[in-house]
Formats: structure tokens, sequence, C-alpha cells
């Protein structure tokens, strides 16, 4: 379905905004808080099944009402409107996994009806939108949760620890590959599409806003979008970071690299769970007026196995609750954005 038929069907409503829906009981254990998730296609049936096997699925909403029955019958749920969701009391969050371009004015309709929100990435479209929902949430006193997925890896949180704890030394350089063959978008570039769970991560690593963002496009398939990108960032603690992005590689890459001073690390996400992320020790030795470099056996982290999109839909969980404090928040989904638009300059 496209953009305009999910702003035309989602807005005005397939479901009379007034409609009132009865709750299913199906005897799934009630846990304090539903949610209802926003948009059930490519992504948010993911969503769908994770909230579900959590206990806290209470509704789903999405423009084609095919769609939106054959879910609520699968899960045992409500099928909904839009507005109707907003107004049930029983429902504290909504997972809003529509079309970018609906990601601001969905959050802002829901953070005025007092529901916590997690939007599907990017935050928005622009940094205007997403300042303007960081203060509606502040407002309304919700949380506003970005789903960048990688932050909450476990690779990637270990990963982090050991480079906050300085277990690689002082970090001079974060570089991150997001490569596959296909598919070709046809909506937006492959940077948009692909670069901001990695421009996510770095910005987690480097601890902080990029002082000077480079970038080098190119549009391989003359379709008028890039397909192909490299971005480069400097940072004010002297760390320096590369992303590339690309629709163009024979094999599928997603792998971040981080070089330390005591040694250099490795997320390969392709990789199995065993070892998904292996460190290599190294040091310098100094000879006479040359420095060289030794590298001691590198050797595997071990991890826990867990899918990652399960732990980040708890985490949403566990926010509104009060049990944990924000990890990808609006401040942060913000600070990607402004990569993203220095990178369309």
């Amino acid at each position: 379905m496209s953009r305009l038929s999910w702003i035309l069907v989602t807005l005005s409503a397939i479901f009379p905004a007034k409609q009132k829906y009865s709750r299913l009981k199906f005897g799934i254990r009630q846990m304090q808080h539903k949610v209802a998730v926003i948009g059930c296609g490519h992504w948010g049936k993911n969503l769908v099944r994770n909230f579900s096997e959590l206990g806290a699925l209470g509704a789903v909403c999405d423009p084609d009402p095919d769609v939106a029955t054959r879910m609520a019958e699968q899960y045992k749920v409500a099928a909904a409107g839009f507005e109707a969701i907003c107004e049930d009391d029983e429902i504290s969050g909504l997972v809003i996994a529509a079309p970018a371009p609906l990601h601001a004015p969905l959050s802002l309709q829901a953070l005025a009806a007092r529901k916590h929100i997690f939007v599907e990435k990017p935050l928005a479209m622009n940094c205007r939108e997403s300042e303007s929902m960081i203060v509606a949430a502040a407002n309304a006193n919700r949380h506003l949760m970005v789903g960048h997925l990688l932050q909450y890896h476990p690779a990637y949180v270990k990963l982090k620890e050991m480079t906050h704890n300085r277990d690689l030394g002082a970090v001079s350089h974060i570089q991150s590959n997001r490569l596959s063959f296909g598919k070709i978008r046809n909506a937006e570039d492959v940077v948009w599409s692909f670069a901001p769970h990695d421009i996510s991560m770095v910005l987690g690593l480097a601890g902080g806003e990029p002082n000077d963002v480079q970038i080098e496009k190119f549009d391989l398939t003359g379709n008028g979008l890039a397909d192909k990108a490299s971005l480069t960032l400097q940072f004010d603690n002297r760390v320096s970071a590369q992303i590339n992005v690309s629709w163009l590689n024979p094999d599928k890459e997603h792998k971040l690299t981080v070089i330390g001073s005591k040694g250099m690390a490795v997320f390969d996400d392709t990789q199995p769970w065993n070892t998904k992320l292996q460190i290599f020790p190294q040091y310098g030795v100094i000879k006479g007026d040359e420095v060289s470099l030794e590298k001691d056996e590198a050797y595997y982290v071990s991890l826990p196995e867990a899918e990652p999109l399960k732990i980040e839909c708890q985490y949403f969980l566990d926010l509104i609750s009060g049990a944990v404090s924000p990890r990808t928040d609006g401040a942060e989904g913000n600070m990607v954005l402004k990569v993203l638009s220095s990178a369309d300059r």
C-alpha cells in the first residue's frame, strides 16, 4: 500500500473515529500495561508477534482491513481504528510501524492522548518534526522511544560496555558496514534505509554528536536515489568513524569494527551467536625509533542468545513501568536525524 493510501486511510480511519470495540478475552496472562501496534506490514508483523509473546499486545491497527482482521484473529486481540485506540484507557503505549512520513503526525496525536510511544526508525522525516515530538512527550510526561534495534543487541551492549570501560584502550576509529544485494527501494535512498542503525551505534560508542559529517553517494542503478554511500564522521574527542551502506554488494555484510589503543573488536551480526563478537588484543612495541604493533591471540566473547527485537519490546514495557532508564529516546533519535540531515545537504 502506498504512503498516500496510508495517510488517507489511517488518519481518516477505516473504522469510524468514535467506533467502540470490544476487547477480546482469551485467557492470555494479563499484564499491567498493554500496547497497540499501528501498522502490521513487513516489520510491523514482527512487533505484533513479539508483544503478543510477551503478553502485552492489546490491539492492532492497519489501513488494510483484511490485514488487520487476519492479525487480530491470529493473535486473539481486537482490531481497531487509530483514534479509537488513542481513546482506549486500557492501552498504555502505541508501537508505530507505519511509513516514515506518518511517524510524527501519528506520534503527536497519540502523545496528546497521553500514550507512551515506541516509533520505528527513523524517528521523523526531519529535525523540526522530531523536536516537536520530544516537546510533546515532555509535556505529556510520556516516553518517546525510537526503534534503533541494534542498541538492544547483546553483542552491541557488550561491545559498548567494553568500550566505555576502556577494555580496548582509547578508541580512535569505528567502522560500520551494512551491505547487501538488494532490495532496491523507490521511496528512500540507502542512507535513510540502512544507516540509522549504524549511526545510532557509532554515536553510542563515540559518546556524543559528531562535529563534522562528510558523505559520498552513488546512484549506480540510475533510479535517482543513492544505492551506495559512505559517511565519514569526526568527533571532538578525536574519534573518527566511517559508515558504508550499499544495496549492490554481492554478499550480505553487517559488521562493526572498533579500533582502540589496546585492541580491536569486531561485531559481525551475520555470524553464529558464539562468534558474533571477536576481540583482537594488541600492544605497541618500541624498537629503536620505530613502533610496531603486536597481536595477542584473538578470542570470542560469550553472549546470551536472545532475539534483539524481543529485548527491545520488553525494554519498552519496562520503560512504561519505570523499571529502566531511556536508552534510545527522542534525544538520541534526534541526534541520528541530525547526521542523516547532514548527509542530505
